[in-house]
């Protein structure tokens, strides 16, 4: 079995890997916060650790290449945007194979939301399908946050062996928010 310190991180791309197009931004955000020497955000990129593959590479190198990179995953960062549930490729794959296959619990990220996130069922007009359904049939763990620094660093501790409370549906106390600076 692969020693599973990543952490994998998922998001929409439509496709697309030009700045400010789409999610693909926000995982920009998250390698730059973990590259610079003055930050203490750290995250061990799961997508560094296999071989890059082209987009241009076919469906089942792609597949391959993912599962590598899941199997080595501790959690992954699902980046939920205005069009993730829109994924019908990708996101919904890496979601069924985080949670059915690797048994991995998936942060939450909203980049839609900057606020402590307390009733998580109040954004699943944003959830894909795949997440929806793991929820629903109490399969997935998955921790809700807004897509800010504090809070994601906080919950890449959660793996495999250490899940939030919660179930699919986990979410932080306030005390927690406080913590992390982040407020109403």
């Amino acid at each position: 079995m692969a020693y599973r310190n990543g952490t994998y991180v998922a998001f929409h791309a439509d496709g697309n890997n030009v700045p400010g197009k789409t999610d693909i931004d926000y995982y920009y955000m998250m390698r730059a916060w973990s590259a610079s020497p003055d930050d203490d955000f750290t995250m061990v990129n799961s997508h560094e650790k296999v071989a890059a593959v082209r987009d241009s590479s076919s469906k089942e190198t792609l597949r391959r290449s993912l599962h590598a990179r899941l199997a080595n995953s501790k959690n992954l960062v699902l980046i939920i945007g205005e069009t993730t549930k829109n994924d019908k490729d990708w996101v919904p794959f890496e979601i069924e194979q985080a949670v059915d296959k690797y048994k991995i619990p998936i942060i939450a990220a909203y980049a839609v939301w900057d606020k402590p996130i307390r009733a998580p069922r109040a954004f699943s007009t944003y959830w894909p399908a795949a997440m929806e359904t793991r929820i629903n049939n109490g399969t997935a763990s998955i921790i809700h946050i807004p897509f800010k620094k504090a809070a994601i660093m906080d919950a890449l501790g959660f793996s495999h062996s250490n899940l939030p409370a919660g179930g699919g549906l986990g979410i932080y106390s306030d005390a927690a928010y406080r913590s992390f600076g982040i407020s109403d």
